[in-house]
């Protein structure tokens, strides 16, 4: 497992597929509030102008010289639930990122957030 200190590290470092393509730049990372455990990141894709944030999963992630590589296709990732650079993520909106990349949703017992930016 990634630990949070040691991926906060990597932020603005390239994240890249499977096959090593590039998605975008490293932006954030956001832990699973259950367990306090690195789960998922947000990326910077898009042209200059047009910069928008994506999610990936962080399980299977390997951190490597200068680049962070997820276990999802660059398509996939970049065809994700996206919100602007300077946004959070709606607490009603959780569901369909993790529902994106066909993992199960588990909000708190009273509703809270499964997803907190670190």
């Amino acid at each position: 497992m990634i630990q949070i200190a040691d991926i906060r590290e990597w932020r603005t470092h390239d994240v890249v597929d499977p096959g090593g393509r590039k998605i975008g730049m490293l932006e954030a990372i956001y832990v699973d509030t259950s367990t306090d455990e690195p789960a998922m990141a947000t990326v910077q894709v898009g042209l200059p102008t047009r910069r928008h944030l994506v999610f990936v999963p962080l399980a299977g992630a390997i951190v490597g010289p200068g680049y962070v590589k997820v276990d999802y296709d660059r398509s996939l990732v970049k065809k994700g639930p996206a919100m602007g650079t300077d946004d959070i993520l709606p607490s009603k909106d959780e569901a369909a990122v993790f529902a994106h990349y066909g993992l199960p949703y588990e909000p708190g017992a009273r509703g809270e957030r499964q997803l907190a930016r670190r």
